[in-house]
């Protein structure tokens, strides 16, 4: 029972450091009439998906979709050249970056190497599409970019890439997801492209 308790202290701990280092984005964005933090909004989202889609996750479950955008503001995309191959290595920096801020924030939680290898495995989506844990975090992640961020990005980005995009993200969910996303509430731009996309055959 002591060791139940301890654990629970330190989930509680590392979960309330997570949302404190990801409040101090100087980014904010708007969500139910109250402007949050953008990463500490995204973690909120990227958990209630998680939760619906794992109703019982692991420990490194919770910690690594608390962490996944962990201080996503200190590399911006901008400081990478704005090419293909650009992206691609911000991309790969972000993952260690994050990986590394989790692993650095659950030692000063107490957390053994063991646990934080698998938070940051998962971070780092190391063992993707293998352990189901990671196409769980994959599917969530998936969810909250259509449900909350597929307008923004429609309204700047060419369609023939947002096909692409739409394309490469329905590949790698699972059924489950899928079905979920085809029951979000859609604009009717985003419904256009869902079509162009041959999402639904």
């Amino acid at each position: 029972m002591q060791e139940q308790s301890k654990s629970s202290s330190r989930l509680a701990l590392a979960l309330r450091r997570f949302d404190e280092a990801n409040a101090e984005d100087p980014n904010s964005e708007e969500s139910d009439g109250k402007a949050w933090p953008k990463e500490q909004l995204y973690a909120k989202r990227l958990n209630a998906w998680v939760a619906r889609l794992a109703p019982n996750p692991s420990e490194a479950l919770v910690l690594a979709a608390h962490s996944q955008h962990l201080r996503r503001w200190h590399i911006p995309r901008e400081t990478y050249p704005a090419t293909k191959a650009g992206y691609l290595k911000w991309r790969t920096d972000l993952k260690k970056f994050h990986a590394n801020e989790s692993g650095a924030v659950l030692r000063e939680c107490g957390y053994d190497e063991q646990t934080i290898a698998a938070v940051q495995a998962l971070n780092l989506k190391t063992n993707f599409p293998a352990d189901p844990e990671s196409r769980v975090l994959e599917d969530a992640l998936c969810l909250v970019f259509l449900e909350f961020q597929m307008d923004d990005l429609a309204s700047k980005t060419s369609e023939e890439k947002m096909i692409n995009a739409l394309q490469k993200s329905w590949k790698k969910m699972t059924e489950t997801a899928r079905q979920h996303a085809l029951k979000l509430g859609f604009t009717p731009k985003c419904q256009k492209l869902i079509a162009s996309a041959h999402l639904q055959e």
